[in-house]
């Protein structure tokens, strides 16, 4: 199929049009005379850019929004999150995901790093295909004493997983490997999973210093902070994406920044959780490769990417009291082509010719975002995701006029709400 995109307002390039043939941009700027579309997509007032890249997300979660509220971390995590989860079928996963990517769609996110529950990894693939977004899923070969059962090493659960899923759905889905965090395995079992990723040549994708009581109890228990633990036990034998990292100190940045591991700042869920704020432009100036996410309703409650572009860029200048401190373009590079590497999507992520057609439009036409002035900057201060007005993934439409093409999200909605009773 192949789509022109007339008269779109570009981030760095102006008023441009772009072309979309076979789920990759042909072209932006004129459209050549031998482009003959197949549809049409008139862009005026709106702004084209690559599409939103959540760096880490729990999808199905958007099960448990609003139901962990406004408590201390140990009992978020240990007595409303993981006893919920535990209860939930591939059924409830399933519908659970495909309301999460209904919100994702809606505002803009076209890419997604999921950790959830490996016995429902197929559901959530499953979700993926049909609705037509692009994810990196990755499996726990580790099966955790906290969700019952001891702590023993699944390898084949995970091969088997990851040689039907990885480059599925039309290379739409990528597979990693996931260590949950370390307070929640053994020394042994984390070095068992560690090295099942190196034997299959996968990065990990783990919680990593995300709350100071996990900082102190390593500490404690093995003299050592979380990010050194790490490298004792093999994690970076292998590259990694690393969520949160919020009690990092000096030393720990220089190790992360030495093994090029990728980190997914979430800003929201870090507050929210009273967990602190990550260090982020001490990374940054370190050479860490930062990538961005909401983390997942459970502990967000929305999965807004637009609210974690905003606070980001906020956040850190009153942190570090200067208003230089990540700017407009930092972090919507975050958002976009950081997070498509972070995730192996090495061609997504930028609005280039050659690269996979995953972009969105946003609507300018909008009290809020009048008058328009620098494009980047309106995404980072201005932009809501309800402004969000069409979806491509892989050249494929999935929202038009802000109609999800992909979605049921009626049903969606009604199945959520009969799951959670």
């Amino acid at each position: 199929m192949k789509i022109l995109i007339k008269n779109a307002t570009t981030l760095n390039n102006g008023v441009q049009d772009i072309g979309i043939e076979n789920g990759t941009i042909s072209f932006i700027g004129s459209a050549p005379a031998n482009f003959p579309p197949d549809e049409i997509i008139d862009a005026t007032n709106c702004i084209a850019m690559p599409g939103l890249v959540n760096a880490h997300t729990h999808a199905a979660t958007a099960l448990q929004r609003n139901l962990a509220d406004d408590c201390a971390f140990s009992e978020w995590l240990f007595e409303r999150v993981i006893p919920f989860e535990n209860k939930l079928s591939g059924d409830d996963v399933y519908w659970g995901t495909q309301l999460a990517i209904a919100e994702m769609i809606r505002g803009g996110t076209t890419c997604f790093a999921d950790m959830y529950l490996q016995a429902h990894n197929p559901q959530v693939a499953q979700a993926v295909t049909e609705t037509g977004i692009r994810a990196n899923l990755c499996y726990g070969p580790i099966i955790s004493a906290a969700r019952g059962g001891g702590q023993i090493i699944n390898e084949q659960g995970c091969r088997d997983f990851i040689a039907q899923w990885n480059n599925a759905s039309d290379g739409r889905i990528k597979t990693f490997v996931e260590i949950h965090s370390l307070f929640l395995y053994d020394t042994e079992a984390i070095q068992g999973a560690a090295a099942l990723a190196k034997s299959l040549g996968l990065p990990i994708h783990m919680h990593l210093s995300e709350s100071l009581a996990e900082e102190e109890t390593t500490f404690q228990k093995y003299g050592k902070t979380p990010p050194q633990m790490c490298a004792d036990l093999g994690v970076f034998d292998v590259p990694t994406l690393l969520a949160h990292c919020v009690q990092l100190n000096d030393e720990d940045i220089k190790l992360l920044a030495s093994k090029q591991a990728y980190v997914a700042h979430n800003p929201t869920s870090n507050l929210k959780l009273g967990n602190g704020i990550a260090p982020i432009e001490k990374m940054l100036q370190a050479g860490v490769k930062v990538a961005l996410g909401t983390d997942g309703c459970a502990s967000n409650n929305n999965l807004n990417m637009f609210e974690e572009m905003h606070l980001a860029t906020i956040l850190h200048k009153g942190v570090n009291k200067d208003a230089t401190s990540i700017s407009a373009s930092q972090v919507l590079a975050m958002a976009t082509h950081t997070g498509a590497q972070a995730l192996g999507f090495n061609d997504c992520g930028q609005l280039e010719a050659g690269k996979k057609a995953d972009l969105i439009l946003v609507d300018t036409n909008q009290p809020h975002l009048c008058p328009l002035g620098e494009p980047t900057a309106a995404i980072a201060y201005s932009a809501q995701a309800g402004d969000v007005r069409d979806v491509i993934v892989n050249g494929k439409i999935l929202m038009r006029n802000k109609e999800l093409k992909t979605v049921d999200e009626e049903k969606a909605m009604t199945m959520a709400r009969k799951i959670r009773g």
